[in-house]
């Protein structure tokens, strides 16, 4: 049986990955807790406790509709990342977003599977 400290908010969310300030790879938000969050993506290039940035897109028309957060590697598998949040400098109100985001959209919505960013 899993034990985890905090709970895991399942969803999808598009993002943008980036790798010291460069955007690498695409992925997609699949779960989060307050404590970190699994990236699906075929984005390997990485190595355990290395740190990352993800840039969350919202779908909605707000102010802040573009959103960074730090975290580093723990796990890679082959279907992409488990990024932790501790011990990165990440404000609270961006985690929290993410998972009130994550909440209220997972059961309403009809995802698409092309990719809204492209990285060249």
């Amino acid at each position: 049986m899993e034990h985890r400290l905090s709970k895991r908010v399942p969803g999808k969310l598009s993002l943008l990955v980036y790798k010291r300030g460069m955007p690498v790879a695409t992925g997609q938000v699949r779960n989060a807790s307050r404590r970190g969050v699994f990236v699906s993506t075929d984005y390997d290039d990485v190595k355990l406790n290395q740190t990352l940035e993800l840039e969350l897109c919202y779908p909605e028309k707000t102010e802040k509709q573009l959103r960074r957060l730090k975290a580093h590697v723990i796990r890679k598998s082959p279907d992409g990342l488990g990024l932790d949040f501790d011990g990165a400098d990440n404000d609270a109100l961006g985690i929290s977003k993410l998972l009130n985001w994550l909440a209220s959209h997972h059961a309403t919505m009809t995802y698409d599977a092309s990719p809204k960013y492209r990285v060249h």
